[in-house]
C-alpha cells in the first residue's frame, strides 16, 4: 500500500496486480509505504477502512482510494503460475504437478483447498456500509489510463521495472471449466468489467 498525504491518495496493493512494480517505482514519492506484514501490505478495503481510515481521520485527511483489477482468469493465471515456483513445492499451497483447469475448478469450490486459496478481487475492493469505497478503479490491462492517472496526480513521470514476474505456464482452459467460474465468481467479472 502506498499513500500519498498531500495528494490525498492511497494506492492499494491488489495482489498479483503488478503492484510490486509501482512500489518501487513510487516509494520515493509516497508519504508511507507499507510493504510488511503481508496483511497490511495487501489491505484491502475493509481492513483500510478499519485500520488505516481512522488514523487519517484523525490528522485532518479524507483520502480517496485506488486499486488495480486483472482480468479474473488472467489473475487466477498469476496465482497458478506464481504458486508453480520452487520454493513452495511440497507445500499445501504449491500448484506443481496440476494443470490450470484443474487449479480453476477447485477455486470454484465452496471450500477451496490451500493451493487455490487467493482470495477475491471483488472482496478485496467491497465497498463499506459506511461510504468507504475505491474511487479510482483501473483494469491491469490499461495501464495507459493507470499511469497516465498517476503521472498526472502525482506530477511525475513514471518509469516502470518489471517485478515479481512468474515463470510462463500453459493457461487453457475447458469451456466447461470457464462457464463454470464465470457462473460462480460473476462478482468479480462485474467489477474487472466496470473498471477503468
Amino acid at each position: 500500500m502506498l499513500v500519498f498525504w498531500k495528494q490525498r491518495l492511497v494506492m492499494l496493493a491488489v495482489p498479483k496486480t503488478g503492484t510490486s512494480a509501482y512500489a518501487r517505482a513510487l516509494a520515493p514519492a509516497a508519504s508511507m509505504v507499507v510493504s510488511d506484514p503481508p496483511e497490511l501490505k495487501h489491505a484491502p478495503v475493509y481492513r483500510y477502512n478499519r485500520f488505516f481510515r481512522p488514523m487519517f481521520e484523525k490528522v485532518g485527511g479524507e483520502m480517496e482510494l485506488l486499486a488495480v483489477i486483472r482480468e479474473p482468469i488472467s489473475w487466477l493465471g498469476s496465482w497458478y503460475r506464481y504458486r508453480q515456483r520452487g520454493f513452495l513445492e511440497g507445500k499445501p499451497v504449491s500448484t506443481r504437478g496440476m494443470d490450470f483447469d484443474a487449479f480453476c475448478l477447485d477455486y470454484a469450490r465452496g471450500e477451496r483447498p490451500p493451493h487455490a486459496n487467493v482470495g477475491s478481487q471483488a472482496k478485496f475492493v467491497e465497498p463499506r456500509p459506511n461510504g468507504v469505497a475505491v474511487t479510482h478503479l483501473f483494469k491491469y490491462e490499461n495501464q495507459a489510463a493507470l499511469i497516465g492517472f498517476l503521472e498526472d496526480r502525482l506530477g511525475l513521470t513514471l518509469d516502470l521495472p518489471r517485478e515479481n514476474v512468474s515463470p510462463g505456464r500453459d493457461l487453457q482452459l475447458s469451456p466447461e471449466t470457464e462457464a463454470k467460474l464465470r457462473r460462480k465468481c460473476a462478482a468479480d467479472f462485474e467489477v474487472w468489467a466496470r473498471a477503468q
